[in-house]
């Protein structure tokens, strides 16, 4: 129930307004009445009502200083202004000042009535946005650091043209990058892990890297973009970072560092954390590994191959893209003509990055094979038994995808059957509550279903529409239309029935019902 407080220096008019509004029926609360602006402000400050009914002319604070004063200490009050003389000049004043209602003496009952319904709808408004900006900024806050770490995958994957696109993610993120240098680093948990053990690892990284910029998680990666330290100080950390890791979980993890760079090259040097982190083999699990340990390890080696690129085509189930890798690696290893111990190495070395990444059950089996690949006498029997294992992992992934797929496409179903109502319903709208691409997502769907999303919606629409109609005495296109998420638009919803089934909906229930 919303406060009044009645303010005039005249005793006749303070009671008789008091008395012949109703404001039990008003669903008001008349809290008091003052007869000067004084005790008006005062009772304003400690009561704080809602509405003040305030006389225009009253002695030591009059009503437009009243209102003045209480507009500047941003104490929140509607006001009606009472007063009899007509000048223009002070409705002005109150109107500057936020005044809406402006009521000349004499006033009738209606009236005051009239501004008092007018002030409540206007507080109720009020009272609803401020309820709707609560809720939105209490769901903001919870998904908040899900959505950073998406847009911080985002931002590393994205290649910047211009200025404006580092100030498109400094508005996202809400930080001053300032051209500050900054570092990348990447962490991968060794041996057996899942999410918490990264959760943990990234947790624990916040606290000790204070200067902490962003951080995320990509794959089997651990993000972080560091401010610049000394690599003294950075690799104490780490070190520090590891140990903690162990002691929690008997657990090691592989560290990258990038070179340094300004936060506009984050791509970058992400790609070269990437690249250091796929030599982990060569230097052993649980390094700590820089751009300099890799180009050591490239005078040591004559021949350079990335098994991750063999490892992402495989995860992706596209079996003619992995093979043609498969191809591409034993046909240099062909033409170098290398010994045939360090040809196994280097075959090795690929077997055991590419069965990571299959059926974490199967790890061990294949594992047994591997002593097979010491018995073999040429490279031709070492890429057939590598294409087959290939093969097997690569179907692996295959299966998973249109597994994960099709969950992706029926729970967007879902939401279409849930949302037909909803005139925004579209592919941006699915693909922001399932928080995917969706451009991608389109492919998917279309993939999947054999029809495009947009076609899809439309023809579940128009199915319910022609349902409805089946139930309807007397078709109402206007009732309809904003039943299946054409909101106002009757007309558009007739031309897209229409040109689904040949009839509008008015000719449909005569023709075919």
């Amino acid at each position: 129930m919303h406060k009044v407080l009645l303010v005039d220096d005249e005793r006749i008019i303070l009671d008789g307004i008091s008395k012949i509004i109703d404001w039990e029926q008003l669903n008001l609360h008349l809290i008091g009445t003052a007869r000067n602006g004084l005790d008006a402000y005062n009772i304003i400050k400690e009561k704080k009502p809602d509405i003040v009914i305030c006389d225009i002319r009253m002695p030591g604070l009059n009503g437009l200083e009243l209102v003045k004063k209480v507009t500047n200490e941003e104490i929140n009050v509607k006001f009606i202004i009472l007063s009899g003389f007509g000048e223009f000049s002070y409705a002005k004043q109150a109107m500057e000042f936020g005044v809406k209602h402006y009521l000349l003496k004499p006033c009738n009952e209606n009236l005051i009535v009239e501004a008092l319904n007018s002030i409540k709808n206007e507080l109720s408004l009020e009272e609803k946005r401020e309820r709707f900006l609560v809720d939105m900024r209490n769901q903001l806050n919870q998904i908040q650091p899900y959505v950073k770490k998406q847009l911080l995958k985002e931002f590393i994957s994205t290649k910047l043209d211009s200025n404006h696109g580092i100030t498109f993610y400094e508005r996202l993120f809400r930080i001053d990058f300032d051209d500050e240098k900054i570092r990348v680093i990447l962490l991968k948990p060794e041996g057996d892990y899942h999410y918490e053990h990264m959760f943990v690892i990234e947790n624990i990284g916040e606290d000790l890297f204070a200067p902490s910029i962003l951080t995320t998680t990509i794959g089997e990666h651990i993000v972080f973009i560091v401010k610049e330290l000394e690599m003294v100080s950075l690799h104490e950390n780490l070190k520090q970072l590891k140990e903690y890791f162990y002691q929690i979980y008997e657990l090691d993890m592989t560290v990258a560092i990038s070179e340094v760079n300004q936060i506009t090259a984050a791509r970058d040097l992400y790609l070269e954390a990437l690249e250091c982190l796929n030599h982990r083999f060569f230097l052993g699990e649980g390094s700590i590994i820089t751009k300099l340990d890799i180009q050591k390890t490239k005078i040591r080696n004559q021949y350079e191959y990335d098994g991750q690129n063999l490892c992402l085509l495989i995860k992706t189930g596209n079996w003619e893209k992995v093979e043609s890798e498969i191809s591409n690696f034993f046909g240099n290893l062909t033409k170098m003509m290398l010994s045939t111990n360090m040809t196994r190495s280097y075959v090795m070395h690929l077997f055991i990055e590419m069965i990571q990444h299959s059926d974490s059950n199967c790890i061990h089996a294949y594992m047994e094979k591997m002593s097979s690949l010491m018995d073999m006498d040429t490279i031709q029997q070492m890429r057939s038994f590598f294409v087959n294992n290939a093969k097997e992992i690569t179907d692996f992934h295959l299966n998973r995808h249109k597994s994960n797929h099709s969950e992706i496409i029926k729970n967007m179903i879902e939401i279409v059957n849930e949302n037909l109502g909803n005139s925004e319903l579209s592919l941006k709208w699915v693909a922001n509550r399932v928080f995917m691409n969706a451009d991608y997502l389109g492919k998917l769907f279309k993939q999947e279903t054999g029809e495009k999303f947009s076609s899809y919606v439309t023809r579940v629409r128009i199915e319910k529409a022609i349902e409805q109609i089946q139930q309807m005495d007397d078709v109402k296109v206007f009732t309809l239309a904003e039943m299946i998420g054409y909101g106002d638009n009757p007309q558009y919803f007739s031309q897209v029935f229409k040109k689904y089934t040949g009839y509008t909906p008015s000719e449909y229930r005569k023709v075919i019902c």
